[in-house]
């Protein structure tokens, strides 16, 4: 049951693709604890999802948004304020991609223009988006932005490739722009660590169904769902976190501090 948790606040959600998108789930979420906000995705991200139609269930507007330019920061954030008639109050940065985990390179073989394109789109970004923030003023004192990371950036998963550093880019931003927005502005910045989610992106990792079984037979709690994160990520943009900033949260039914469990040690056992 909605609590009207995010009443009169406003922001901006990026990187719903469909509804397996944990952003997908913040959005109606967000929408049911009395939050205004605005959707946005890259351009190439709208033609192949349905945020349409997330759009129209939530009541707001879709404005396009490539991550990588600063521009369309600004220009986002001006179309916003202007729709919103002043500064916002919230912002969730849900974008990653790397072209050389979906073309398949191995990380011994990685193509550096790729590697530089994963880091400009999952991470660089996370910077733009608060940069251009600070500098045209567009968030209330006391706000709230939160990104989406994973496990990866502290710990070697083969798989992940250079995802991993690009996550560790990310969760690094949070901490260096977190200590200078919250001086600034009582701005806070956190990254929150989920657990592997059968998104549209996760899914397209090689290996990934076995890895899921694996964190889910490692965690105590099981796997954190796409709609328990987009709780957890509604916490934080909420005035109950208002203390929490630079802080990388993990998110996965306890699985970042688990050496091992006995369900896998009996499926080991020879």
């Amino acid at each position: 049951m909605a609590n009207q948790l995010l009443k009169g606040k406003k922001g901006i959600i990026s990187g719903a693709l469909d509804e397996n998108s944990i952003a997908w789930k913040v959005a109606l979420k967000a929408k049911e604890e009395g939050a205004e906000f605005v959707l946005t995705n890259a351009p190439v991200a709208l033609r192949m999802g349905k945020i349409n139609e997330l759009a129209e269930a939530c009541n707001t507007i879709v404005i396009p948004a490539d991550a990588t330019k600063v521009e369309d920061w600004e220009n986002l954030y001006s179309q916003s304020m202007e729709r919103f008639g002043g500064k916002m109050d919230f912002m969730l940065h849900s974008i990653g991609m790397s072209p050389n985990v979906r073309k398949g390179r191995d990380y011994g073989d990685l193509k550096y223009e790729w590697f530089q394109q994963s880091l400009d789109i999952s991470a660089l970004s996370f910077h733009k988006m608060l940069q251009t923030a600070e500098k045209m003023d567009a968030l209330n004192e006391w706000g709230s932005v939160v990104a989406l990371s994973y496990i990866a950036a502290q710990r070697a998963f083969a798989s992940y490739s250079d995802m991993a550093q690009a996550k560790a880019v990310l969760e690094s931003i949070a901490r260096s722009y977190g200590e200078r927005y919250g001086r600034l502005k009582k701005v806070r910045v956190n990254t929150i660590s989920q657990s592997p989610t059968k998104t549209t992106a996760g899914t397209g990792i090689d290996g990934f169904d076995a890895f899921y079984a694996y964190a889910e037979s490692l965690s105590p709690l099981g796997n954190a769902s796409a709609d328990d994160c987009a709780n957890y990520v509604l916490a934080m943009f909420s005035d109950y976190t208002r203390m929490v900033t630079m802080q990388n949260l993990f998110h996965d039914g306890g699985f970042s501090f688990c050496g091992i469990s006995d369900v896998i040690v009996d499926k080991m056992k020879p």
